[in-house]
């Protein structure tokens, strides 16, 4: 996992938002996590072909963060070529909540085309009418 953040080691005063955002900070775990939970097991490569943007160099490095952290397992099989697994441990799979929360709001507040992001605000509650 990515070092601590001096604020977050040892002390966190009832803020368990913060202690969870922890396991996910990295611009790439929660996409690297959503496929896994989508998709199941995946090799390297794999994983690569569905977050095409990652270089290879972040996608080892996120990878190994949240194998420290023990989100994620790393299965190596002694193959000419080499081959290697990535899967969720049962740690991993109990983040499937917060993963699915973040798909839903994303899909319901994000608009992506073209290369664009656009937000999409919610529409504003209704008054009842005054009687």
């Amino acid at each position: 996992m990515s070092r601590p953040r001096a604020k977050l080691t040892g002390n966190f005063p009832g803020c368990p938002v913060e202690s969870t955002l922890s396991f996910l900070d990295g611009k790439w775990k929660g996409v690297i996590l959503y496929h896994l939970l989508t998709d199941g097991t995946l090799r390297f490569n794999e994983l690569r072909r569905r977050i095409p943007s990652v270089t290879q160099r972040m996608l080892t490095k996120q990878l190994r963060e949240l194998e420290e952290a023990e989100l994620i397992t790393r299965t190596i099989f002694p193959v000419v070529p080499p081959r290697v697994d990535y899967a969720l441990t049962p740690l991993g799979q109990s983040l499937e909540p917060v993963v699915a929360a973040l798909h839903a709001w994303g899909k319901r507040h994000v608009l992506c085309r073209n290369g664009e992001k656009t937000v999409v605000k919610p529409e504003p509650a209704t008054q009842p009418a005054a009687a």
